[in-house]
This record gives C-alpha cells, sequence and structure tokens, in this order.
C-alpha cells in the first residue's frame, strides 16, 4: 500500500515520518520524499491513527489523485533543486514527465490549477530559497552558486533573485537577518 504524504521536503521529514510509523508500529517497506510503501493494509483504526500523527507534526495524508500528483511534481521539483547537485542533461520538463508518465503540459495545467502558480515559477522560488541558503552558509562565491543552483551565470542568478525578492544577492548578504522560508512554504500562492 502506497501512502501519500503533503509537505515532506526534506530528509529530517522522512526521520520524522519514519519516527511515527515506528511509534504506531506501522510496517513500512521504504520512505521517501512525499510518500510511504507499507507492509500490506493496515489496520483502519491504525491508519486513522498514524493520520492524526502526521498531522500533529505538519504533515497531511492526501486521498486525491491529483492533490498526490501535484505533490509528486513539488518533491521532484524539490529534490532536485536542494538534494542534487548533478545538472540534467535534457529539459526539466522532459524529466518531470518521464517520472511521472505524463504529458507536461497535462502536468503544467494541473500545477498550476491546484497551487496558484506555474511550475516555472514554483522552481524559480525553490531555487532562489537554495540561494539564500548557500548564501547563508558564507562559504560559495556567487559564481559557485549559480554553477550549484543550475543558472547559466551569476549575472542571471542575480537577476532572477532582484526579481523574486527585490534586493541583491549582495544586499541580502549584507542583512542581518538571513530567513529562510520552510520549504512546505516556498512558492505558494498568497
Amino acid at each position: 500500500m502506497n501512502i501519500y504524504i503533503k509537505n515532506m521536503v526534506s530528509h529530517s521529514c522522512i526521520v520524522l515520518v519514519r519516527n511515527e510509523l515506528e511509534k504506531l508500529h506501522v510496517p513500512y517497506v521504504e520512505i521517501k520524499l512525499g510518500e510511504v510503501k507499507t507492509d500490506g493494509v493496515i489496520d483502519y483504526e491504525v491508519y486513522q491513527k498514524m493520520v492524526d500523527a502526521l498531522r500533529g507534526t505538519g504533515f497531511e495524508v492526501l486521498h486525491c489523485k491529483k492533490k498526490i500528483l501535484v505533490e509528486k511534481i513539488k518533491n521532484i521539483i524539490v529534490e532536485s533543486v536542494h538534494h542534487t547537485d548533478d545538472r540534467l542533461k535534457f529539459r526539466f520538463s522532459d524529466y518531470l514527465s518521464s517520472q511521472l508518465n505524463y504529458h507536461y503540459k497535462y502536468l503544467s495545467n494541473l500545477f498550476s490549477e491546484e497551487q496558484g502558480l506555474t511550475i516555472e515559477k514554483y522552481i524559480i522560488a525553490q531555487k532562489i530559497e537554495r540561494v539564500k541558503e548557500l548564501m547563508a552558509y558564507e562559504e560559495l562565491t556567487l559564481d559557485e552558486i549559480a554553477y550549484r543552483v543550475h543558472y547559466s551565470s551569476a549575472s542571471h542568478l542575480s537577476k532572477q533573485f532582484k526579481k523574486t525578492t527585490g534586493i541583491s544577492p549582495s544586499h541580502y548578504k549584507k542583512l542581518n537577518d538571513k530567513m529562510l522560508t520552510p520549504l512546505e512554504q516556498v512558492g505558494i500562492a498568497v
């Protein structure tokens, strides 16, 4: 049985979900961003306790196929932006389509309908948040950050950063209050 979970955006979320499942003695085979594969069917009472426990930690168990697909799109984007330094050798739209076995146009329309913004804007929001995180560490130059976050140049990164945040990367670095947005809130239409 597969259980789809909203707001799992990091490896620490996986640990948190694993802990909740183990507390309830829910047998699982695999846990990854947004999804838990269990070993068979879970008793209804245990399932409800799991749903409540996960809700209490900020997660939501999804049942609607469209919402599950949107969450899968978000998890693929988060994984590729925040947890992978590998550069894709083809367009992201093709990669997303191949991972989810849907035409990109369908995925794009569904995402926009459910999230209130395009996949492209969500990717940019995630990339800018990753840039903020890397700048906070103060270990990399802007050129190195641009390369790591898959921008063509530091200039392109700077323009997109300013367009998205309203300030330049250098101004951002000077700020004392380097607040990072929780990943589950990045790219949420207000």
